[in-house]
């Protein structure tokens, strides 16, 4: 079992932490803060620079958070969030990511979910350093993320900043 979690989380927080600086670097192919603009407001963000910023280091640090295995519901909340607003902006597109849908960003909020529920198993940070999450931080770390996403998605949509 833990030696499962610690996979998940390494690969799942890796993946994601390039993903977040994708958008802000040119590391991994990305094309640097011009470039992660551009891409929101493709999507359809309207400004795009703060939102490639907050999106990044949500990405980033949430990423690298989950990989170690530290503060656990943080990171599962901050990519959850994330996540949720990048699903909401690919609504419209369905569900497949051949179609640009929802299907990648939708399996990353389940995973981020799991490890909530589930603990970064005895070999993390959290366990090294003796946190022990209460039983409502998942639940709770779930919630937030995803109430989080969503409110980021309806606040941008009402200032006019998302199409």
């Amino acid at each position: 079992m833990d030696t499962g979690l610690l996979v998940l989380r390494v690969v799942i927080g890796l993946v994601l932490a390039g993903h977040g600086a994708q958008k802000v670097t040119y590391l991994f192919g990305g094309e640097g803060l011009a470039g992660g603009t551009e891409e929101f407001r493709r999507d359809g963000f309207r400004g795009g620079v703060l939102t490639a910023l907050a999106a990044g280091a949500g990405q980033i640090g949430g990423g690298l958070l989950l990989a170690a295995g530290l503060l656990t519901p943080l990171a599962a909340a901050a990519l959850a969030g994330t996540m949720t607003v990048a699903a909401g902006v690919k609504w419209h597109k369905g569900f497949w990511v051949q179609n640009d849908g929802i299907e990648f960003p939708f399996v990353l909020i389940v995973i981020a979910a799991s490890l909530a529920l589930t603990g970064p198993g005895s070999w993390s940070a959290d366990a090294v350093l003796g946190i022990a999450w209460p039983g409502w931080a998942g639940p709770a770390a779930i919630a937030a993320g995803l109430a989080a996403g969503l409110g980021a998605r309806v606040v941008l949509h009402t200032r006019g900043e998302l199409k």
